[in-house]
């Protein structure tokens, strides 16, 4: 398989990645200290959720970013750099501006009326941050990204190629991430949204998203070979971190444990999931819209569910229902079908006959 050729394994992991990421922010409606991270919470907690949050905690931003970078780096093989800042200025910041603007402080107000606060219309980063990292990291890295480009038959190219085509290329992507914990030791590792921690941990992992496409097939051929043993290491390293400290584990250990887990995920997507079909045509289109309204879904669900009188699993069925059925309809019978609001939902304009 070419490098030139779509992956449609890749596409498939961010409409996964960004599924998790909504079942997660529903997961903080059932947790006892959902209300402090700004979250409606259900008065009966539902602690359980936490251990299989927190083995998903790890992994599922640093994926996004991974995903974000090897995004970029098949859209340079077909775009100047111009094109490309164009491209994702439209693609990321006008939906990053639109969403603090009107997105976002829609679900703040929610959060007011519940709460019975004082009613004020807000501006808000909120889950949108994501968005603006990866502008950043487009506009810093880009000036690296088209010097590789520029010379893929040049020294630096061919020793990525021959050092990712071997096994001593996930060592030292781990080796990256490790050090990069030890040198800022983090409060909480899985603190990524506006700390130099998740900014760095990003950059780096868009960085080497970025340079794994660019190496070639050697890297996926590796994952998907060792795939079952890498989730077996991913596995035991967070039953350790469950049993030894209660899964508060030392940040290297965390580092470690998150990279097995993308790297896991990486060989299994690559062998299984490479394929088109109509669902991933339609969800690929869908998912960044649905990210961007998805917290809407999220507060008015928690409004109208959390005070029912019934059981906290059933609550928490019907809110994430709630979430993805609402955010869906949205995007199908208001954004994808409206001219005006696609470019700021990240879509293309839809071109007339």
């Amino acid at each position: 398989m070419k490098t030139t050729e779509r992956r449609f394994d890749i596409d498939w992991l961010r409409v996964i990645a960004i599924g998790f990421l909504i079942i997660y922010h529903v997961g903080f409606v059932f947790l006892p200290w959902g209300v402090f991270i700004g979250f409606i919470q259900n008065g009966e907690s539902i602690n359980s959720l936490w251990k299989p949050m927190s083995m998903l905690n790890i992994w599922r931003i640093p994926l996004l970013f991974f995903v974000s970078g090897m995004g970029v780096c098949f859209a340079i093989r077909r775009r100047s750099w111009k094109q490309l800042i164009l491209e994702r200025t439209r693609r990321i910041l006008v939906p990053f501006l639109f969403g603090i603007l009107c997105i976002v402080p829609l679900h703040l107000l929610v959060w007011q009326f519940y709460y019975k606060q004082d009613i004020s219309y807000s501006l808000q980063v909120s889950h949108l941050w994501f968005l603006a990292n990866i502008f950043i990291y487009v506009l810093v890295l880009s000036p690296l990204f088209f010097y590789l480009k520029k010379n893929e038959s040049g020294k630096i190219s061919r020793s990525l190629k021959r050092v990712f085509g071997t096994p001593l290329g996930l060592l030292i992507t781990i080796a990256v991430f490790v050090i990069e914990a030890l040198l800022l030791q983090p409060e909480t590792f899985e603190t990524y949204s506006m700390t130099l921690h998740g900014f760095l941990l990003g950059l780096l992992a868009f960085l080497f998203g970025f340079i794994i496409v660019h190496a070639g097939e050697g890297f996926w051929n590796n994952v998907s070979k060792w795939s079952w043993l890498l989730l077996l290491l991913a596995a035991a390293l967070y039953t350790f971190r469950l049993i030894k400290f209660d899964l508060l584990a030392p940040h290297y250990l965390k580092a470690i444990e998150s990279m097995l887990w993308i790297f896991t995920i990486f060989g299994f997507g690559y062998r299984y999931l490479n394929h088109p079909g109509k669902a991933l045509s339609y969800l690929s289109q869908a998912v960044y819209p649905v990210y961007i309204l998805h917290m809407i879904f999220l507060y008015v669900g928690s409004y109208l569910i959390v005070p029912l009188e019934i059981s906290a699993l059933v609550k928490l069925f019907l809110v994430l229902a709630f979430t993805f059925i609402g955010s869906f309809a949205c995007y199908e019978w208001i954004v994808r079908r409206i001219t005006f609001l696609r470019p700021v939902f990240g879509l293309k304009t839809i071109k007339k006959a």
